[in-house]
């Protein structure tokens, strides 16, 4: 008997996430003949075009139209879900700060297992899941067993599984919203404040070449902005490169930094910590120079080159002049 999956959707302004199209692979991985849902929750105009662009990627839509999600809030959503996902259904979550934030307590709510930070499923056997987690920054595989006979809570990182870019399905939006009920709140959300604009806006960018801790001193950064210059790039950075006040917080990727999305993405020096590589989306072609071959960035990178990138940078830059 095939598995019922549900897939929670994070979508802005009736854009969907780019985590969307890859919960459904996710889940795909755990039951290839499971009935994937897709949980769309929000209001008015933004969330009816959420709906129909994931229509167009999940067989069938469950949507909750309710004011209070005019801004997600996990402590509302959880209730919902609780209230929504029938007993013993596997749950998949995009494992970002809202992600985090949701999963914990709805798995406890649900009284299922919770992975959280999945990178991979490696096998289902019967009721037995095998996930796959990064420790120590990636510098370490674990493989996690799950008891799923009751359902589960599993959080996916963002860009560790392949979108489906087919766009085949021709799914229903039914309405849930009320089956998922009203709920009372103790924290509600107020407005958003806009950070303020830096000097270049690296969310724009099709070229970016981001340092990151290798680059060593702030007078290195010189070279990254060389190799930009040449490639008609910009430079982006790390979190470490602005904890040392080397660039401003406008420049940095992660996940407490700007989310890019680039045709190109050089990462220079940068080890490829979860919280950096979670900024990057699109599906980008990543140039990797780091002198540690294991450094987790590698691992997602297209083109990887183990080398002191303050000797390689100009090696690089020279060669991009020549053929321009």
């Amino acid at each position: 008997m095939s598995r019922e999956i549900f897939a929670y959707i994070e979508h802005h302004e009736g854009v969907l996430d780019d985590s969307a199209l890859e919960l459904i692979n996710a889940a795909k991985k755990i039951d290839e003949s499971a009935n994937v849902v897709a949980l769309v929750l929000g209001t008015g105009d933004n969330l009816n075009k959420a709906c129909e662009e994931a229509a167009k990627t999940y067989a069938s839509v469950w949507k909750v139209d309710k004011s209070d999600l005019s801004y997600p809030n996990a402590e509302i959503i959880r209730a919902m879900l609780v209230n929504l996902l029938p007993k013993g259904s596997i749950c998949l979550i995009p494992h970002d700060t809202f992600g985090i934030d949701l999963g914990p307590g709805l798995s406890v709510k649900l009284d299922t297992p919770y992975v959280p930070d999945i990178i991979a499923i490696d096998k289902v056997e019967g009721d037995k899941l095998v996930a796959v987690r990064q420790e120590f920054s990636g510098q370490a595989h674990t493989h996690v067993e799950c008891d799923i006979s009751s359902g589960a809570v599993l959080t996916i990182r963002p860009g560790t599984f392949a979108a489906d870019e087919s766009k085949s399905a021709s799914g229903e939006v039914v309405d849930k919203s009320g089956d998922a009920g009203d709920v009372e709140v103790k924290r509600k959300f107020l407005e958003v404040v806009e950070a303020e604009a830096g000097d270049v806006d690296i969310t724009q960018a099709d070229i970016l070449v981001s340092v990151g801790r290798g680059i060593g001193e702030e007078e290195n950064i010189e070279l990254a902005e060389e190799l930009a210059e040449a490639l008609g790039g910009v430079v982006s950075c790390s979190r470490p490169v602005v904890d040392a006040k080397w660039l401003d917080h406008s420049r940095q990727v992660g996940t407490s930094g700007k989310t890019v999305k680039p045709k190109v993405y050089i990462a220079v020096g940068i080890s490829g910590a979860f919280q950096h590589v979670a900024g990057i989306k699109g599906n980008p072609f990543i140039v990797a120079i780091n002198t540690n071959p294991k450094a987790p960035i590698f691992q997602v990178a297209d083109v990887g080159v183990v080398e002191d990138c303050i000797e390689f940078l100009p090696v690089l830059t020279e060669k991009v002049q020549e053929m321009k």
